[in-house]
């Protein structure tokens, strides 16, 4: 085989891993809803006022799709009024660990990709 052979290829459907999985959790709300839950369970309101931003809409839409992919478990207490909570599944708590690593190296180089940002834009410019 040659190098080109042992390439991996990416496919634009429902088999790709990157399109698939990743695509779903690197949106911009999905990463920070799965660290709010990290403690523990938590109520809708406490998740708005933690997350700076989201909207009720974008929040409900979210959690719904985390919870659709097995991420984030929701439950309804029979309470009066009715009392929601979402947490973490095993699976969610799972996919945080390799995300926490994410979060680590962008934070150890942010300030060296922002350099490598401005010399690319400055290069642009000439």
């Amino acid at each position: 085989m040659t190098e080109i052979q042992q390439r991996r290829t990416f496919d634009n459907n429902g088999d790709c891993a990157v399109r698939n999985v990743i695509a779903q959790i690197g949106d911009k709300w999905s990463m920070l809803i799965l660290f709010a839950l990290v403690d523990g369970a938590d109520r809708f309101n406490s998740l708005k006022g933690r997350i700076i931003g989201i909207s009720q809409r974008m929040l409900t839409q979210t959690l719904r799709d985390l919870e659709r992919e097995g991420y984030v478990n929701r439950t309804v207490y029979a309470e009066v009024p009715a009392r929601v909570e979402y947490e973490l599944t095993d699976m969610g708590r799972g996919l945080v660990k390799p995300l926490y690593q994410l979060v680590q190296w962008a934070d150890a180089n942010k300030e060296q990709i922002e350099r490598n940002r401005d010399s690319f834009d400055k290069a642009k410019l000439r």
